[in-house]
């Protein structure tokens, strides 16, 4: 099943970067064909911020993702690269559609997650804000080790530690993302995904009572 949705085998034959942190970073991680489908069946976010996926409706092209993402094949290739027993952790996954001007600013992944995976499923991308970070520092945005435009099935993972530092240049617009972690344990699981039912409520809420043109409440951070 994930083998039909992303290269496993690109996977496996990457090196794992240790500097600034542990990571990897492998474009086309995502199929083609798979991208085509996921993108064909995205759902319709009209705000920025992280979206749960019972807030979401979407088609079948995008549940073979999550399928994908929730196997013991993708799991195990996880544990193997980065040398972490993933097997009793539970999962959170979250999705993007839009980016604000606000987001993208320095931030670290909080203390119950294990391993960031982010997906970045727009089709191309020439904007040079947007593009993910991999930071030397906390507080300096052009301190830059590694920088990836969110397009192109690109992959970007690592291992949260305490310098595990990200974030882009501003960027409005379209931009596709979606973040799985493995977390230690599953009152994490259940911490994150209330807060982020909470964030998503409010969002509809008031793109339901404000003007279009009036600019929403951002996340305080993307990826």
């Amino acid at each position: 099943m994930a083998n039909q949705v992303f290269d496993l085998e690109a996977f496996h034959a990457a090196p794992l970067e240790r500097a600034p942190y542990k990571h990897l970073v492998l474009r086309n991680f995502v199929k083609l064909e798979a991208l085509r489908r996921i993108n064909s069946d995205y759902p319709r976010i009209a705000q920025s911020g992280s979206f749960p996926l019972d807030s979401v409706k979407f088609g079948p092209g995008f549940q073979a993702m999550i399928d994908a993402l929730e196997s013991p094949e993708f799991r195990k290739a996880f544990e193997e690269k980065f040398g972490v027993d993933l097997a009793s952790r539970p999962t959170t996954i979250t999705v993007r559609g839009r980016c604000g001007p606000h987001d993208g600013k320095i931030h670290n992944d909080s203390t119950s997650k294990i391993i960031t995976v982010l997906l970045y499923l727009n089709p191309a991308w020439d904007d040079s804000g947007g593009r993910l970070r991999l930071l030397r520092s906390r507080d300096d945005i052009n301190d830059v080790a590694v920088e990836v435009p969110p397009s192109d099935g690109t992959l970007v993972a690592f291992l949260r530690s305490d310098r595990s530092w990200h974030g882009h240049l501003p960027f409005e617009g379209e931009r596709r993302v979606i973040q799985f972690n493995w977390v230690y344990d599953s009152s994490n699981q259940r911490l994150a995904l209330l807060r982020h039912r909470l964030s998503a409520s409010v969002k509809h809420l008031l793109s339901a009572i404000r003007p279009a043109k009036e600019p929403q409440p951002e996340d305080p951070a993307s990826m």
